[in-house]
């Protein structure tokens, strides 16, 4: 089962309390106070761990906590620190506040970290509160609460080309022929389920990464169908693949539905780099023209028979090209590449 959104309960480690103490010795009648302060609660950290895939180990546990701080001691010895509480995650998750949906933090490259909720500092023993006219305090702070809150996390795939299309387009045939990705292939619709990842590996070294998200219909800005619910999965990608089958039969309302769905769900996403790829040509009789369509924002239009292997490689080095030239585009513009997780 695939996992990509949970939402959970964190409550970070209450500070100890400080100490009341007095120095008690032989030869030393006035002694004075030395109670120590206590020690800061555990804070809960997100950490990046690219050997996770889902966020499913959060669906059977909900609720976290870190432990509480140590009480201050005599001596003015200082309370034990409660350990941190480490929660690891997927590449790629976003880390939200559940009440006002504030963006915490992005976990996208390895052992990236965020502090989700923050421990308790400790209270103060009385030796923090002697002075010259008070030589003998017999008050000691509490420590304060730790932190508490409901956040939710969301898991969205990092990968260099996404591909978009409606039911039965192709694009898991298409992955499957590329790459060492397995996903399921059938003859009806909607025999993708969950998001697939394939690492697609050209000469002089060179790889990429493909992301194919169920298929797209009619209103999945609206949460129709599974679109919706996976078109987050698109917005790292790089540059987009648009399937059409070749033997569609209004090629043009298909590919601009699929623009519109686009445009609806993200401006941002409809205006990423994308090409045009009629999929399943195998299925076109000898006589018929190669299909295409009035793509003016396209970068490329590409006939493909992914079972017959047809026209991939000249597909492959366009989206490798297009894919590294936004890697440079960010670079230039001072920003730092994300990373793709194999």
């Amino acid at each position: 089962m695939f996992l990509d959104h949970a939402t959970i309960q964190v409550k970070a480690g209450d500070g100890g309390n400080g100490e009341v103490s007095f120095r008690r010795e032989t030869g030393v009648p006035h002694g004075g106070p030395n109670g120590g302060n206590g020690g800061k609660g555990g804070d809960i950290i997100l950490q990046a761990d690219p050997q996770l895939s889902t966020l499913m180990d959060y669906r059977y546990q909900q609720h976290y906590r870190a432990p509480h701080g140590g009480r201050g001691q005599g001596y003015d010895r200082t309370g034990r620190d409660g350990e941190p509480l480490v929660l690891r995650v997927p590449l790629g998750t976003v880390v939200r506040d559940d009440e006002s949906e504030e963006t915490i933090g992005e976990l996208l490259r390895p052992e990236d970290r965020v502090v989700v909720a923050r421990g308790g500092r400790g209270g103060r023993g009385n030796a923090a509160f002697a002075t010259a006219t008070n030589q003998a305090p017999r008050r000691a702070d509490p420590g304060q609460e730790g932190e508490e809150r409901r956040i939710t996390l969301e898991l969205k795939l990092i990968a260099d080309v996404g591909l978009v299309g409606e039911p039965n387009a192709g694009k898991s045939t298409f992955l499957s022929a590329v790459s060492a990705a397995t996903p399921k292939i059938a003859d009806y619709p909607f025999t993708t389920l969950t998001p697939n990842l394939g690492v697609v590996t050209l000469s002089d070294h060179r790889s990429f990464v493909i992301a194919d998200i169920p298929g797209i219909i009619e209103g999945a800005h609206e949460g129709k169908g599974l679109g919706h619910q996976f078109l987050r999965h698109i917005e790292r990608t790089r540059t987009l693949a648009i399937l059409i089958p070749a033997d569609a039969l209004e090629p043009q309302t298909e590919y601009d539905r699929l623009r519109e769905e686009l445009r609806r769900y993200s401006e941002e996403l409809a205006a990423k780099p994308h090409c045009v790829v009629f999929s399943k040509a195998d299925l076109l009789p000898p006589e018929w023209e190669q299909p295409t369509v009035a793509a003016p924002d396209a970068w490329g239009q590409f006939v493909v028979s992914s079972v017959a292997r047809r026209g991939l490689d000249v597909l492959l080095e366009g989206l490798w090209t297009h894919a590294a030239r936004e890697v440079a585009r960010e670079i230039a513009e001072g920003e730092e590449p994300e990373p793709w997780r194999p």
